[in-house]
């Protein structure tokens, strides 16, 4: 099980960039991580942000569940996401479009603001998990 956050910036999103094994963007998701056994899936999204970003997201509520099947590198995955809305901080990452962070193993990874509609088009990154974009359109297309 995996908790992911949403965070919004206008029509944008901050994902981070997935590369296949051999080095390739293969597209990009939402940040987050593993929930521990016992963790509520919540707790564990604020946990992975102030890890990663060393910042305390706000949960905005809204919670989706998604099981994801997917291939990677030839092999099936599954997983089972929690998908919460949240803000950061006020002023957080203001200016910035791409940044690094690390893992808790140490591997540094690369986030950045996407445009919704620079997603899972040609020549632009896929949006993993699949469908998360059409959801995420209805949603904010909904709002006042």
């Amino acid at each position: 099980m995996k908790a992911l956050g949403l965070p919004r910036r206008g029509d944008s999103l901050l994902v981070a960039e997935i590369h296949a094994d051999d080095g390739r963007l293969t597209g990009v998701r939402p940040l987050g991580g593993s929930v521990a056994f016992g963790e509520r899936a919540e707790d564990a999204l604020i946990r992975e942000f102030e890890e990663e970003l060393g910042v305390t997201v706000t949960v905005l509520g809204g919670l989706r569940v998604v099981e994801n099947i997917f291939l990677h590198e030839g092999q099936v995955g599954h997983e089972v996401l929690f998908l919460f809305p949240v803000a950061l901080p006020p002023g957080r990452f203001d200016g910035q479009e791409r940044f690094v962070f690390h893992e808790d193993c140490g591997t540094a990874c690369v986030a950045r603001w996407c445009d919704l509609d620079g997603l899972d088009v040609p020549g632009g990154p896929e949006l993993f998990p699949t469908g998360l974009k059409a959801w995420l359109r209805a949603a904010w297309d909904a709002e006042p």
